[in-house]
């Protein structure tokens, strides 16, 4: 009876051993819906962010901020358009 219960005890022991040892489910990837959510996103925090940096140059002249600002809104176009078509 003490042998089958040492034993018993062993074998659950190392079961639970390996049990641990297994690897962690990979984490799930990202859906293409949702990547291009998140790019989009950060596009548009970026060109958010520019456009207020030229907005509230103190230097800059008014025909120098419309010029940037149509060079802002051009490469963002452009890229929003490159992210569409990844997509």
């Amino acid at each position: 009876m003490k042998k089958l219960f040492i034993s018993t005890i062993l074998l659950m022991g190392l079961s639970a051993t390996a049990y641990a040892q297994q690897r962690p489910p990979a984490p799930p990837h990202p859906s293409k819906t949702q990547l291009y959510n998140s790019k989009l996103s950060e596009l548009n925090k970026r060109y958010n962010a520019e456009k207020k940096m030229i907005l509230n140059h103190p230097v800059a002249t008014k025909k120098m901020k419309q010029d940037q600002l149509r060079a802002l809104n051009e490469r963002y176009q452009n890229e929003k358009r490159l992210l569409r078509t990844a997509k």
